[in-house]
């Protein structure tokens, strides 16, 4: 089936953007105003540690003119991110990354020029009750002062910024845009053309012919390209080591955890418990493999449902009675902001030519959170909606509860809320499901998530690292270089399964690799959200948890962590999630052993 284009498409299922601006032409007003207001920044900043009168007024109008340029930058980018093949919507949105580029320019030297003043006048500044609101924000730019540049070599660095963005950007061009796939034949012998969203499909199918055809071609095309996405994520890696020298970090890797005040020491236990996991994994694999009747389990074979004929089909308008029930536990006011994702247009639904693909959530100040979903009507799309929104309502917890200076949460935390509603899913749907192979289907999902999420993300997190090391260690990455570390730690985490020849080039399709040291969190996040959603359910109390939604950017990941109960810094967090995978690895196979698999 061939997608249709986005002015084809039911506006129903679409994004209503007249909740950020009414038209187009407000849009264009937003953008002008905030093109005139950038250039009274400077004067501001060079008289801003005269008084904390003139700092409060230097970081008022920044915050005011930033608050306003989010929005016209978020309202250009959601409109490209719908269809990236729109000429118009890049357009509108290289305006607006132009016109970030040119704030960020100009609140360059703030950081520099707050550094270079006596630290001791600044605190005595923030000791006054009107400074509050700016505290944690100046402290945490005072703690970072062995890293900030002065005033030439940050406004350098922020002129950089947008050619920085082009390995990302070329990449996004490249993958949703440029590149098509081959036809394949379905299990009806149908040949139906393979895109980003129907490869999800395909990769689950219980004909093994179609999945393997699947892979072939759709990693097949990305390897006819693997030369340019070396280069490109090669450039990636080049930019993150650069900036992480000129700020003086050991590594690249320090750099990004440091800017949260996150402790290398975190990262480090996280990848040596999921080593320690993996005789688990191992055990898994193995079970998939005599679940699925097969003599070799290949990369192709680990997506497909181990349980045979389930039907679990899942319309986009039945998720939404599902994921109010699974997530009652969260109180009245989550389950209206649910309504109010659904009614009011929170999410685009449906995938259209151009679209990017996968799913996101993306918070809008003063306004409510946008979703893009590529929806299919499977168990994973549910689950992908209960992680959505649950970024959704985090962001709109914070956005609720705190001012924008310090409403917006930290990347650390970021796939924390997401994850305890698709613990709360599974939970739930187990808990209703009686039927043995329906709750083995589920119980099967649970297990993936653990797979996909905490090994499959501390993998990534792995090669990101290495890759890095690779960099600095003088060795070209290459797309032979690249792809051999690639099978590498594949064979590490998936022995016992044939590593095909077509998976050493998957992460050329990995868009999180551009922003360097970000999916290690999802791992963390997982193996958090675990434990917070089995405390609500025991304790029957989500307020502690509730609280944590709402504390934005007020304080450092780890802490806000702290008042939901989970403290990262126990390696002993990451351990406790894996011993639940190991349990339900067990439970499985004593449904297996019971028939309910075959």
């Amino acid at each position: 089936m061939q997608l249709k284009e986005r002015s084809q498409m039911d506006p129903a299922y679409q994004w209503d953007f007249r909740d950020i601006y009414e038209s187009r032409e407000a849009w264009e007003e937003a953008y002008r105003a905030c093109e005139k207001d950038i250039p009274s920044i400077a004067p501001l900043i060079e008289a801003m540690t005269e008084s904390k009168e003139s700092l409060k007024k230097a970081l008022d109008e920044i915050y005011r003119i930033d608050e306003a340029l989010s929005r016209v930058y978020v309202y250009a980018s959601l409109h490209k991110e719908a269809d990236n093949g729109s000429a118009d919507y890049q357009e509108m949105e290289g305006r607006a990354m132009n016109l970030y580029v040119a704030f960020s320019t100009a609140v360059a030297p703030f950081d520099p020029t707050l550094l270079a003043c006596d630290e001791e006048k600044i605190r005595n500044y923030l000791r006054d009750e009107s400074m509050k609101t700016y505290r944690f924000s100046i402290e945490d730019t005072l703690r970072a002062k062995a890293h900030v540049l002065d005033r030439a070599g940050e406004t350098i660095l922020s002129k950089l910024s947008d050619a920085a963005s082009s390995p990302r950007n070329t990449f996004s061009m490249l993958e949703s845009v440029d590149m098509t796939f081959p036809k394949i034949k379905n299990t009806d012998g149908e040949e139906v053309e393979i895109t980003h969203g129907t490869f999800g499909l395909f990769r689950e199918s219980g004909d093994r012919r179609v999945r393997e055809e699947a892979f072939n071609k759709y990693f097949g095309e990305f390897n006819r390209y693997r030369n340019t996405f070396a280069a490109l994520y090669a450039n990636s890696v080049k930019l993150d080591a650069f900036f992480a020298d000129v700020r003086g970090y050991e590594s690249a890797c320090h750099g990004a955890l440091e800017r949260g005040n996150i402790p290398i020491s975190v990262y480090d236990s996280l990848v040596d418990a999921v080593h320690n996991g993996l005789p688990t994994m191992k055990r898994y694999l193995e079970l998939r493999k005599r679940a699925l009747g097969l003599s070799e389990l290949h990369m192709y074979d680990l997506y497909c449902p181990m349980v045979d004929e389930v039907e679990y089909k899942v319309t986009f308008e039945e998720s939404r009675a599902i994921l109010k029930n699974a997530l009652a536990p969260l109180g009245s006011e989550y389950a209206a902001l649910l309504d109010r994702a659904y009614d009011e247009k929170w999410m685009d639904v449906y995938e259209n030519k151009g679209k990017t693909t996968g799913a996101f959530s993306c918070g809008v100040y003063g306004v409510h959170p946008y979703v893009l979903l590529n929806y299919t009507n499977t168990l994973d799309d549910l689950f992908t909606v209960a992680h959505e929104l649950g970024h959704a309502m985090h962001s709109y917890f914070s956005s609720k509860t705190q001012d924008y200076v310090n409403h917006s949460y930290r990347i650390m935390v970021a796939e924390v809320a997401s994850t305890v509603n698709e613990v709360l899913l599974t939970r739930y749907l187990l808990s209703t499901e009686k039927e043995p192979r329906r709750r083995a289907y589920i119980l099967n999902h649970f297990l993936e998530g653990f797979r996909t999420t905490v090994f499959r993300q501390t993998l990534f997190a792995e090669f990101e690292r290495k890759a890095h090391e690779m960099y600095t260690d003088g060795q070209p990455l290459t797309a032979k270089s690249l792809s051999e570390l690639y099978r590498s730690l594949n064979e590490l985490y998936y022995e016992g399964a044939v590593i095909d020849g077509f998976q050493d080039i998957e992460w050329a399709r990995i868009p999180h690799f551009y922003n360097a040291f970000y999916v290690y969190q999802y791992a963390t996040g997982f193996s958090s959200a675990v434990a917070i959603a089995d405390s609500i359910l025991s304790s029957g109390d989500a307020s502690n948890y509730l609280a944590f939604l709402c504390t934005g950017g007020s304080d450092y990941p780890l802490n806000e962590l702290k008042i939901a109960g989970v403290d990262l810094t126990r390696p002993e967090t990451v351990r406790e999630a894996l011993a639940v995978f190991d349990s339900s690895v067990a439970e499985m196979t004593a449904l297996f052993e019971e028939g309910a698999l075959s």
